[in-house]
């Protein structure tokens, strides 16, 4: 197996650099690279610029109006993207439901949905989560009954969804509802596309301790959904949610941001005076070679898939070992900036103050609230104890 780039792939990796560089806006570069607040304008004006350029679902294939880029061009384009500062995009779109509709949906659902995932245009939220199901996501409760009507009738929802990441932003919501009790509780379960403008949707923020609302409580109260916005069949839902959980785990890894914010973690430590301290040195080094492994292990991946070879399904291992990483470096970071981690202003962040380092380079302010939202890494899309378990299932059967 040759993990080297070829000729091609790297005029590919250069043409891609430039665009990038080009396209995309140094207010929203600048503000990546070191950790600021994005705002929703932020985050949709770079997936407009790539949606317009066609490459916002970088991953999709011809036939969807994605470019038909093979696996090694699309890790390429996302490590460009990501080392250049642009904003991970907002996956739920794009990564998420949109290769669920692909597969599963009909051509009228393909037709009404897809283009605007593609453009950017509409914002989409993920409905998995409840307050009791998280990686037992088997028990969910959101019910969704349904009345016979016109062009299918309607299910009408009531029931609740929690941890839903940036949902104050959302247009449309994809969810698992139940729909049956029979059997066991994966078999009656259904894939539904809600409209959050519906009567009967609420939104409630949670206030974390940075007082950040990056996660929403959604309810639903009698909303009534077409049924022509179910997806696939009837209480064949857990089979969609298992492949767009395979897409979801890949996304977590995230390879390419690891490797920008490694480069953060060392112009914080050198500019805290940590550098200098060996043992310190030596878990930034640890890391780094995590780090290398890893983006071997996605490459391993990649070229199997290249190749046509067969890959070992190992969305979650990869799931594991990238929220890990994520973890340590967030540590790291705030282990190197020391009580310069701790603040966290609102007010002052919003006026563009982060305890700056001298000549005006950003500092440090956001890094406890980073460490502590990493917290939740190992545990959404599915929990590394349960992913271990998966993954010894599979090898040792």
């Amino acid at each position: 197996m040759d993990l080297a780039f070829t000729p091609e792939e790297q005029k590919f990796r250069e043409d891609i650099r430039a665009w990038v560089h080009a396209a995309l806006p140094s207010d929203i570069s600048k503000k990546v690279h070191n950790a600021l607040r994005l705002s929703r304008d932020d985050m949709q004006r770079w997936a407009r610029i790539l949606g317009k350029k066609g490459w916002l679902g970088h991953g999709w294939p011809q036939e969807f109006g994605g470019p038909g880029w093979s696996a090694i061009e699309k890790h390429l384009f996302e490590e460009e993207c990501a080392l250049a500062g642009a904003p991970r995009v907002v996956p739920f779109g794009p990564v998420m439901v949109a290769p669920v509709i692909m597969a599963f949906g009909n051509a009228e659902q393909q037709q009404r949905f897809l283009p605007g995932i593609a453009s950017g245009e509409v914002w989409w939220s993920q409905g998995y989560s409840e307050p009791g199901a998280g990686s037992d996501l088997a028990s969910l409760k959101c019910k969704a009954e349904r009345v016979a009507g016109p062009n299918g009738g309607k299910f009408i929802v009531n029931g609740q969804k929690t941890w839903t990441t940036l949902g104050q932003y959302g247009e449309w919501i994809f969810c698992l509802v139940r729909t049956s009790n029979e059997g066991k509780p994966q078999t009656g379960i259904s894939f539904l596309l809600i409209d959050m403008k519906s009567p009967g949707v609420s939104v409630r923020p949670i206030v974390l301790l940075d007082g950040e609302a990056e996660v929403n409580e959604v309810w639903f109260d009698n909303v009534e959904v077409p049924a022509n916005n179910l997806v696939g069949e009837e209480n064949k839902g857990w089979t969609y949610a298992k492949y767009l959980l395979g897409h979801e785990r890949t996304n977590i890894a995230d390879v390419n941001r690891t490797k920008r914010e490694l480069e953060r973690l060392k112009r914080i430590a050198k500019a805290e005076g940590m550098y200098d301290d060996m043992r310190f040195r030596d878990e930034i080094a640890k890391l780094e070679v995590d780090v290398v492994a890893l983006e071997m292990l996605v490459l391993r991946v990649l070229s199997a898939e290249k190749t046509g070879k067969n890959p070992l399904d190992i969305a979650g291992l990869l799931k594991i070992r990238g929220s890990e990483i994520q973890q340590r470096y967030s540590e790291l970071m705030m282990l190197a900036a020391g009580p310069f981690s701790l603040p966290f202003i609102e007010e002052a962040m919003e006026a563009g103050w982060q305890g700056d380092f001298p000549g005006g380079v950003p500092g440090n302010a956001p890094l406890a609230s980073t460490y502590f939202n990493m917290r939740k890494t190992t545990i959404y899309g599915g929990s590394n104890e349960v992913q271990r378990n998966i993954v010894s299932q599979f090898v040792l059967g």
